[in-house]
């Protein structure tokens, strides 16, 4: 409870610090994952199932812009709130595993959230 209070009290200061950067929003199941400026969650792609190991999230959302820019704007803001980078686009903070897939067709970027218990 005392993390969880933490993160959302980072998440808040964070909050103003990530507009100044761009960012629109959070996505709804993860609270304190921002989105980059102009993106959107798709509410249609949203699923979550609580397990006795932990939760899983896969969402998605999009917007207007540039891969690289969007993979730069997680790469300055997921360590500012505990994510700490693996491999790729792989992430992990505490019990959870993230992995972000983005996707580029004109100037339509998808990211794609999977947010996975980290197991033993």
């Amino acid at each position: 409870m005392v993390l969880r209070t933490i993160s959302f009290a980072i998440a808040i200061s964070l909050a103003s610090a990530v507009g100044a950067q761009g960012g629109s929003g959070f996505l709804e199941d993860v609270d304190d994952l921002p989105l980059p400026e102009g993106f959107v969650e798709d509410s249609g792609t949203r699923m979550v199932f609580d397990k006795p190991e932990g939760r899983i999230v896969d969402t998605a959302a999009s917007g207007t812009g540039d891969a690289n820019r969007v993979l730069a704007f997680y790469a300055r803001t997921l360590p500012a709130l505990g994510w700490q980078a693996r491999n790729g686009n792989s992430w992990r903070r505490g019990d959870e595993n993230m992995e972000l897939t983005v996707a580029q067709n004109g100037s339509q970027v998808v990211v794609r959230f999977l947010v996975t218990p980290a197991g033993p």
